[in-house]
């Protein structure tokens, strides 16, 4: 009991921490007089980029990805997004509620698409009610932790940070505000993905250019809901209020939720992701914390990024493919048959039990060639031995 007292002692002043700025827990707002890290010389970024197309990137929620053109532009950019951080109660299934950290008021946060040589030009801001402070680390991009340490800011506070996209492929961005934090921002929502289109466009291992009609994105998350002596999940007050609890599940590595989305099944029935036969679809697919299998019943993985580096040749045809803790991988699928597909976590107990799974509507006309049933479920008669 006294080591349980002990444990909630130091919760409670990571949460301190954390709503106050201060310590390891959470870093203060760091206010450079240079753009840079302060600390460090620092070398001025090229003035031609003043000189650049400034494009604002209208943000959707997922599973829907913003407009794009696979095609490179002319020369970069300076793409403009804006977020806006909100700390907000969600209902993860029904009566079983949770504090989620939302980039933009959705989990996972929005997907955001741009070409290799773009400048990513974020304002990020963190809701006046809310409790916490909160950054963002974006897997795409160079120093400073991600872009974590420029971008720390309190509630009622906003930042605007600049980064290069040198990196083709499509990644993980969450919150890291530092310490325990860090795991914990995360398993409550905070994370999204972030996709670089390759110069020269997406091409297959024959160096053959390759294209989609249509994209989605799934951010898988792992969520850890404490329950009450009879079994039943918690529901707190606050945020700050259901650390404590929430660690102790956390600890045990032991997910209670494993959804696509906010929620268990919520990309299926109404919510369900559509297509026609003969539409080829992207499906990026990010975990910002643990492994997931993808595979998508009555259908493939066409072309496929593991690892998520769109420069790279795809893998092709397979069944069943991984994404790496903290990353994001990519797979495309042309619909030959119409029907309800269902994309799942291959972890079959995460998917049916837990909430990792998704459906995808596909609208046409049958083909026989491709599958027929030929002789109707009827009884038969067991041959007796």
């Amino acid at each position: 009991m006294k080591a349980i007292t002990i444990r909630k002692s130091l919760l409670c002043s990571a949460i301190g921490a954390c709503l106050m700025g201060t310590s390891a827990f959470a870093a203060d707002p760091v206010v450079s007089t240079t753009g840079g890290l302060p600390g460090y010389e620092v070398i001025k970024a090229s003035p031609s980029i003043d000189k650049l197309q400034r494009v604002k990137q209208t943000l959707v929620a997922p599973p829907n990805v913003p407009e794009h053109s696979l095609k490179s532009p002319a020369a970069p950019r300076v793409v403009q997004v804006e977020m806006t951080i909100e700390e907000k109660e969600i209902e993860v299934e029904p009566g079983v509620f949770m504090w989620a950290f939302a980039f933009n008021g959705t989990v996972p946060g929005p997907m955001i698409i741009v070409h290799e040589g773009d400048y990513v030009e974020l304002t990020l801001k963190n809701m006046a009610k809310n409790q916490l402070v909160h950054n963002i680390d974006f897997h795409a991009s160079t120093g400073a932790l991600g872009a974590g340490e420029l971008t720390h800011v309190q509630p009622g506070q906003e930042v605007v940070v600049r980064w290069k996209a040198s990196k083709p492929g499509t990644f993980v961005y969450h919150c890291a505000p530092g310490g325990p934090m860090i795991p914990w921002h995360v398993v409550h929502g905070m994370n999204g993905a972030l996709t670089v289109l390759p110069k020269g466009g997406l091409k297959d291992k024959n160096g053959k250019s390759i294209t989609y009609d249509k994209a989605y994105y799934i951010g898988e998350q792992d969520f850890y809901l404490p329950r009450d002596e009879k079994g039943n999940f918690k529901r707190f007050a606050t945020a700050a209020e259901s650390m404590a609890d929430d660690k102790e599940v956390m600890d045990k590595l032991i997910p209670s939720h494993i959804v696509f989305g906010d929620r268990k099944y919520a990309y299926t029935g109404e919510k369900a992701m559509t297509a026609k036969v003969g539409e080829t679809v992207m499906f990026y697919h990010s975990q910002a914390n643990r492994q997931s299998f993808p595979h998508l019943i009555g259908g493939h993985g066409d072309y496929v990024w593991e690892r998520g580096n769109l420069a790279d040749a795809p893998a092709h045809d397979l069944e069943t493919w991984v994404i790496a803790g903290g990353s994001t991988g990519a797979a495309m699928y042309t619909f030959h048959q119409p029907g309800v597909y269902v994309y799942l976590n291959h972890n079959l107990i995460e998917a049916v039990d837990l909430g990792a799974l998704a459906q995808i509507k596909v609208d046409g006309k049958w083909d026989n060639d491709l599958m027929e049933q030929l002789k109707a479920p009827t009884e038969f008669k067991e041959e007796k031995k």
